[in-house]
């Protein structure tokens, strides 16, 4: 079986969630680079695979995907055995609540966290000043999901409930690298979420994609 195609950069932090998903699972997979400075995402053939001009888009055969949650939901799904189920799909209960969960990190915690490395990282690069008070602001309400996170967790090892899922795993990519920012010591405040994230980032397959993420960053 060919192995299925990941377009866009593991510097991504979307293209980084597939790509811990099909770690996870054991699947094969090729890294297949899109290049943004000749704006080859807005070309036509790119265009055709994502028509937003995002990435990642995906390919297994004749599928084509594109959204990172909905490429790891049915990476997840494709390649799930009884002891890799990380939608707990099978169980109603504990599938809502990862369907719960997971739009908590997308509609919460990733904002918040993006509106930071906007600022921090990429308006700079782009030749403008970061926007402190956005900063201020976006902390601030990831202050609040935090707050929210370290009740949960103080109940249960993971979001979800006792078991991984891919809400863990969604919430790594942008973590990394908030944790390389000046703001990461909001995170000293809840020691529930603090050790939560370092058993997720000690998962060989974090530590994989994180490797493919700094070698294509630089």
């Amino acid at each position: 079986m060919a192995p299925v195609k990941v377009l866009g950069s593991a510097a991504f932090t979307n293209v980084a969630r597939v790509l811990v998903c099909l770690e996870e699972v054991g699947a094969e997979y090729e890294i297949v680079d899109v290049d943004f400075r000749s704006k080859e995402h807005k070309g036509p053939d790119h265009l055709a695979r994502n028509p937003f001009g995002q990435v990642p888009a995906f390919q297994d055969g004749d599928l084509t995907l594109f959204q990172s949650r909905a490429i790891s939901r049915y990476v997840l799904r494709k390649h799930m055995t009884d002891e890799v189920n990380l939608l707990r799909e099978g169980d109603p209960k504990e599938s809502a609540l990862v369907d719960v969960w997971l739009d908590v990190e997308a509609l919460s915690f990733d904002p918040a966290m993006r509106s930071v490395f906007y600022q921090h990282r990429v308006a700079p690069a782009l030749g403008g000043a970061p926007d402190e008070k956005i900063i201020g602001e976006s902390v601030e309400k990831l202050r609040k999901v935090l707050d929210v996170y370290e009740a949960r967790l103080s109940k249960h090892r993971y979001l979800a409930g006792d078991f991984l899922s891919l809400v863990d795993l969604s919430h790594f990519p942008e973590t990394h690298y908030f944790m390389g920012m000046p703001y990461a010591a909001v995170f000293d405040a809840y020691p529930r979420v603090r050790a939560w994230l370092e058993e997720l980032f000690d998962r060989p397959a974090v530590k994989k994609v994180i490797a493919l993420m700094a070698k294509d960053f630089n």
